[in-house]
């Protein structure tokens, strides 16, 4: 049943009105290249696609993240990371979530309310939110930190999609389609490479992972693990080609003794 899915999204992915639009370049009249023929060649080349153009609809509905909270998350970082700092500055990575319900508003209500987590503040939270309709939601700044990925909040993204398997948010097409155009604007307006958008399951093995408690190293979710990862990041390729942005190597995985 699976197996049947991932073909006909498959499909769907990588069919004209499914992908980011490609950028093409001038064509070359052979007759025109003379003493001046290198530039004419540089200027004809393919060029990278604008950011913006990239950018799919989001709609803005921000969590309280005030003074306190992001004093909160400074402290986390001291703790975890060993530097006092709430801002993200530079993401090298995006890790991909499911949330376990089945509305976008109980997850923004979750990460909203500043639990304790693992008997800690700040309370958890992602960027983003992608609904089953395929509406995303942005409700953390870019330049926030959010805690959702233990060893990785310090570099990296969130965004949750609404769903309670790999399998379902895997096998909903338009939560996809809007999941990968949100992650292709990402990784070109970051230079993200596609190696390191990840999922959760996935977290333990990616060499970016830092963390300092001991008892915390070997803790991660399940959620997006390597076979649906593998699937998504297949797309996200195929996209990311198509749209010319650069794609960079394969992900290269690390044995943390876990």
């Amino acid at each position: 049943m699976i197996a049947g899915t991932l073909l006909l999204l498959s499909a769907l992915v990588l069919s004209p009105s499914f992908v980011a639009p490609t950028v093409q370049a001038a064509a070359i009249d052979g007759a025109s290249i003379n003493s001046e023929g290198a530039a004419a060649v540089a200027a004809t080349a393919p060029r990278a696609p604008s950011v913006a153009s990239l950018r799919p609809h989001i709609v803005w509905k921000p969590i309280p993240f005030g003074d306190r909270r992001r004093r909160q998350m400074g402290a986390y970082s001291k703790r975890h990371y060993g530097v006092w700092r709430w801002k993200l500055t530079g993401p090298e990575a995006i890790v991909e979530h499911y949330t376990t319900g089945t509305t976008w508003h109980g997850a923004w209500n979750t990460f909203a309310g500043n639990s304790k987590h693992l008997g800690e503040y700040p309370g958890t939270c992602a960027h983003f939110i992608v609904h089953t309709d395929g509406t995303i939601y942005q409700i953390v700044p870019l330049w926030i930190r959010c805690r959702h990925t233990i060893g990785l909040n310090q570099l990296s993204i969130g965004i949750e999609h609404v769903g309670r398997s790999d399998a379902e948010v895997i096998g909903n097409a338009r939560q996809m389609n809007a999941s990968l155009k949100l992650t292709l604007w990402l990784v070109a307006k970051f230079g993200i490479q596609t190696r390191n958008v990840i999922g959760h399951g996935e977290s333990l093995q990616s060499p970016l992972r830092y963390e300092r408690y001991p008892a915390w190293r070997c803790m991660t979710h399940v959620d997006m693990s390597r076979p649906a990862m593998q699937t998504y990041r297949g797309w996200l390729r195929d996209r990311a080609r198509s749209a010319g942005v650069p794609v960079g190597p394969a992900p290269a995985w690390v044995d943390n003794g876990c």
